[in-house]
């Protein structure tokens, strides 16, 4: 299992209800690398109860430029739908698996 790849079109139906982690990663990006295999031990370790997502950029313009995104790795925290956190950069599990703990309780 590994995070879910978003679109355009299945986005906004996933980020609707319940708490998503949504990574925006491009496979150029060193930084992206490094963060990718977190995102998705997350994903594995969290199934049932948060969703863990992936968005490429390159792939996904309009989501990026929707959500102002302009350094990546950037990690957006949703709780049924709401923004609640945006994280720049390299983030590791035990920081990003808190704040979604947090959320939930």
């Amino acid at each position: 299992m590994s995070a879910t790849a978003l679109t355009n079109q299945t986005f906004n139906d996933q980020i609707q209800s319940g708490i998503t982690l949504v990574d925006f990663w491009a496979p150029w990006c060193g930084p992206c690398r490094i963060q990718l295999p977190i995102i998705h031990q997350l994903a594995d370790e969290l199934k049932g109860k948060a969703t863990i997502a992936t968005i490429n950029v390159d792939e996904q313009t309009e989501l990026a430029t929707r959500f102002g995104i302009r350094s990546i790795p950037a990690l957006l925290l949703f709780q049924d739908g709401k923004l609640m956190d945006t994280m720049i950069g390299v983030n590791q599990k035990d920081v990003l698996e808190a704040k979604i703990l947090k959320l939930m309780n």
